[in-house]
């Protein structure tokens, strides 16, 4: 069960600190649990775990293809690997090695993409992985999620430890919108209703979350209701949940900060049009490239803002038969 305590502020837990934690615990209570890095264990928490744990931990440098490699292997031996680079990296730059080595080969690994979408900020485009859950998607079996928060991060990443197959995570380094109490828990591919509207659905996940529970708070002045569903795993999909909201309210709006080619929105739309077709409006990066900025300013560059999901909100309403 989860308990929400959004109320617009930051979570007093960063990310990376989070998940260092979580990685520590780890190692120490399950000797089968490995840790791969690729030269970025200062930035995500991790960083002496390879002198600690010499025989757990591994800073495998910037080759992010060999240490998917390596976490292929590691799994076919009986260990539990939990693999982190930047989502880009993660995506694009290994993709091969993680469709080939880990998933083709029915291999179980853990991979965490950090600083997603436009939370890669001043790393600019380049590092700015949009196309990550679409890549993830694609590949037969895979288990694709993104942490809402630091509550959602730390109660997850020890349930996934003995989770079969792949599993991508996207999690964001700094301070998100606390959502989620600390003491809250979660099931893989069960979709969470964080509030109650008879309207319009908004679907959302990761920080889009955070603005959709914004929007939902602002839409009641026009006396529109929205129901607002986390949907942390993308894949395998809620189908459940979906289909049950866009029958009671008609009209979806899907917020996600990543390219809707292939996304979130992309995954509701599909499942929909072909069980009960109904509007649906995607609310996230327009098949763009990324660029260097602050995360707010590249959120409102983007359309990834509360503001954004009204209007979205507004046109599926008016698209209703």
């Amino acid at each position: 069960m989860f308990k929400l305590i959004y109320n617009g502020e930051k979570e007093k837990i960063a990310g990376k600190n989070m998940f260092g934690e979580a990685i520590k615990n780890m190692v120490e209570q399950d000797p089968q649990v490995v840790y791969l890095d690729a030269d970025l264990m200062n930035s995500i928490g991790t960083a002496g775990y390879d002198l600690k744990y010499p025989d757990q931990v591994f800073n495998c440098g910037i080759q992010e293809a060999n240490m998917m490699g390596m976490a292929g292997g590691l799994s076919a031996v009986g260990k539990k690997p939990f693999v982190h680079t930047f989502g880009a990296f993660a995506a694009r730059r290994a993709f091969d090695q993680v469709f080939i080595s880990i998933a083709y080969a029915k291999n179980s690994v853990r991979i965490i993409g950090s600083d997603p979408g436009v939370q890669a900020a001043y790393n600019g485009g380049t590092h700015m992985p949009f196309e990550d859950i679409c890549l993830y998607r694609a590949i037969p079996h895979a288990t694709v999620i993104e942490f809402t928060d630091s509550a959602m991060g730390a109660s997850l990443l020890p349930e996934l430890k003995d989770r079969p197959g792949l599993t991508y995570c996207r999690m964001g380094r700094k301070n998100a919108i606390a959502i989620y109490s600390a003491d809250s828990k979660f099931t893989p591919g069960k979709a969470n209703v964080l509030r109650e509207g008879s309207d319009v659905t908004i679907i959302a996940c990761g920080m889009m979350v955070a603005e959709a529970l914004k929007a939902a708070e602002k839409l009641t002045a026009d006396g529109i209701q929205a129901t607002v569903i986390d949907m942390f795993t993308i894949k395998p999909l809620d189908e459940e949940a979906v289909a049950k909201y866009a029958k009671q309210t008609g009209a979806i709006v899907t917020a996600e900060n990543g390219n809707i080619v292939g996304g979130l929105g992309a995954a509701v739309a599909a499942f929909l049009s072909g069980t009960n077709p109904t509007p649906v409006i995607r609310v996230g990066v327009k098949d763009e490239f990324g660029q260097v900025g602050t995360p707010d300013y590249l959120a409102g560059i983007y359309g990834l803002t509360d503001g954004d999901i009204i209007t979205g909100v507004r046109k599926a309403i008016s698209m209703k038969k």
